[in-house]
């Protein structure tokens, strides 16, 4: 027997006995067999062990600012129904590059004060892998600083020539406006006063003084000296405007032809009753009102509608009926009712599914989330959409201008199957897309 122990360094070793020793001393067969089982133990452990927490099952998460209270809330929340319908269209295909999709977001309560502090959040707290914009121009403009610093791909639903001041170039916007997108909200308008016998000669124009309403008059004011009409008023109202009446009477003292507004939904509704409440009727009028694509603002208004020719972006007609459209649409009207969003949807759904569908094709083609990669895919392809075939050029603008006008015609009253008959809506331009005839003038049209 041994006793005492050895050092070595710091370290003290108790000698073993003889029997120790001994039992110790395997046979060649059993320390093969021995080592075979701790080293498929191990294999096993590591395989167990690394395969838990598998990266690919973890979901690429889109992030955005949504306006689901406040005055654009009725846009807002019907574009996130879309969405919403989208993400579950997808991960029932089983996702992409193999993993679910999960949309990450926050009401950014119609307030772009909200929207910078947003996408900070969603970027250093979330770790987003993606970001697209909330809805409207004033959320889109207040976003981007944030996705130029961080250096993300950015795609944006309708945002009026917000890339103009950043020129951003993995900006991205889904808007059919086309390369001169301040124009396009009343380029129809003004199509459609051009073809008037006798022509039209002089023209108002009147803008909310925020984003939206600077762009889109900005735009105005080029196509009415492009078409000749004299320009014999032309002013903004703070957005904080809730009395519309003193506007439209210095616009009545005027007295011009036509009357363009560049509005706000909430201005809007105030503006068509003002038009009413002073009995002012010029020739035509209309041009960039944002509210009057919402069924919510529709039935408010109702036969005050009668004769407004406005813009629009897509209606449920059959020149419009691009593949995947009419089926969203269904699933978007068997939604709204617990969702509380609008009931027909005509607006906003198809445009929110298609700037997600654009993101996700362009994730699937490429087998990448990275934000460059993307950008370039984005750049350089025509998207199948359900709002159409989809192709992005200057300043991530379409390609081609797609803007249309729809003229309120033979509404007589305020109930959602007032508009969801297109009978009371009709595109007058452009003529691929037109689905009846405009009625001139303004006061042959109330008079219906």
């Amino acid at each position: 027997m041994r006793h005492g122990f050895t050092t070595h360094g710091n370290f003290r070793f108790w000698p073993l006995s003889d029997f120790q020793l001994k039992g110790m001393k395997m046979s060649k067969r059993s320390q093969w067999l021995s080592t075979s089982r701790i080293a498929l133990s191990v294999v096993a452990a590591a395989f167990f062990f690394t395969a838990a927490p598998v990266k690919a099952a973890d979901p690429i998460k889109i992030g955005f600012g949504m306006a689901l209270t406040g005055p654009l809330a009725a846009n807002g929340k019907m574009s996130l129904v879309a969405m919403q319908i989208w993400e579950d269209d997808i991960n029932a295909k089983g996702g992409l590059l193999g993993r679910p999709v999960k949309l990450v977001y926050y009401d950014d309560q119609s307030n772009p004060s909200q929207v910078p502090g947003i996408y900070a959040k969603l970027l250093d707290i979330d770790k987003v892998d993606l970001i697209v914009s909330g809805y409207a121009s004033t959320q889109i403009a207040a976003a981007m600083p944030v996705a130029i610093q961080k250096k993300k791909l950015f795609v944006s639903l309708f945002g009026t020539g917000v890339n103009e001041t950043f020129n951003y170039p993995k900006y991205f916007s889904m808007i059919p406006n086309g390369p001169t997108p301040k124009p396009a909200f009343t380029r129809g308008f003004f199509k459609v006063a051009e073809a008037q016998k006798p022509k039209p000669q002089t023209i108002a124009i009147a803008m909310a003084d925020a984003e939206f309403g600077r762009n889109a008059c900005e735009g105005a004011h080029q196509n009415a000296q492009a078409a000749g009409f004299k320009i014999i008023y032309e002013k903004s109202y703070p957005p904080s405007t809730t009395d519309f009446t003193p506007v439209v009477r210095a616009i009545q003292a005027a007295n011009p032809d036509l009357m363009v507004v560049c509005s706000y939904p909430l201005d809007t509704v105030g503006i068509v009753k003002a038009m009413h409440e002073v009995g002012f009727k010029p020739k035509m009028w209309g041009g960039a009102m944002v509210g009057l694509q919402a069924t919510v603002f529709k039935t408010q208004l109702g036969p005050l509608l009668n004769g407004v020719v406005n813009f629009e972006t897509w209606l449920p007609v059959k020149s419009m009926e691009f593949p995947g459209s009419l089926e969203l649409l269904k699933k978007y009207q068997d939604r709204a009712k617990a969702a509380g969003t609008d009931p027909l949807g005509y607006y906003m759904p198809v445009w929110a599914y298609a700037y997600l569908q654009v993101l996700g094709d362009a994730i699937n083609a490429t087998k990448s989330i990275n934000d460059d990669v993307l950008a370039d895919y984005i750049r350089k392809t025509t998207f199948k959409t359900v709002v159409g075939d989809v192709k992005f050029g200057k300043q991530g603008e379409w390609a081609e201008e797609r803007t249309l006008a729809a003229q309120f015609q033979n509404i007589k009253g305020n109930t959602v199957d007032d508009f969801r008959d297109l009978k009371t809506e009709v595109i007058v331009y452009p003529p691929k897309y037109k689905s009846g005839e405009a009625i001139y003038p303004y006061e042959k049209a109330v008079g219906k």
